[in-house]
């Protein structure tokens, strides 16, 4: 089943997620369903908060990006309670989007390399390293659990520049080809 994505505004982007167990509550049908609706979406990316659930769940699918690094063919994982445990290397410049944020992309800055330790949907522990693209769609879709917002990795000045985006985006002023929850539209 394909869910609404939660636009930017909603107090659950900005809310630091909680762990799970493996018995939470239809934890199968959700990873399911969140994989329905990212790839609904032209996603490659999709943390839980951003469909209303503020748990430590996200997932990626780095494939669209094989042509550029061809390790990155069939790269499909699900993060279940993850802790970054290091960051390294020289910051790098990315214009990335976010399903949240429907029509505004952005520079952020992130470094190359990390390494994790999470669950996969089995429950199965793993820690591993990622670097390049793949540990780009990881931080981003981190950032979702830990209640960060592409967003908050502008400057100031940046962000007061789109302001009027954001406020739109808030208000359901966007026509996203994939169905979202919107906190501030008028009813």
């Amino acid at each position: 089943m394909i869910l609404p994505i939660v636009a930017y505004g909603d107090p659950v982007l900005k809310t630091k997620a909680t762990n799970i167990d493996k018995d939470y509550p239809g934890l199968e049908e959700l990873i399911n369903n969140m994989w329905e609706t990212m790839y609904h979406a032209n996603g490659v990316g999709l943390a839980a908060p951003q469909v209303g659930k503020s748990i430590r769940l996200f997932m990626v699918d780095a494939s669209p990006f094989d042509d550029e690094d061809p390790k990155l063919a069939g790269f499909k994982k699900v993060f279940i309670n993850p802790v970054i445990l290091e960051q390294w290397g020289k910051e790098w410049i990315f214009n990335e989007g976010c399903l949240s944020f429907p029509d505004l992309r952005e520079d952020i800055y992130r470094l190359p390399n990390i390494r994790i330790k999470y669950f996969d949907e089995n429950f199965t522990a793993h820690e591993d390293e990622f670097d390049g693209l793949s540990a780009r769609i990881i931080q981003h879709e981190y950032d979702h659990v830990e209640g960060i917002v592409m967003v908050d990795r502008i400057s100031p000045l940046k962000r007061r520049l789109i302001r009027n985006k954001l406020a739109n985006i808030s208000k359901g002023a966007v026509n996203p080809d994939y169905p979202m929850k919107y906190p501030l539209r008028k009813r």
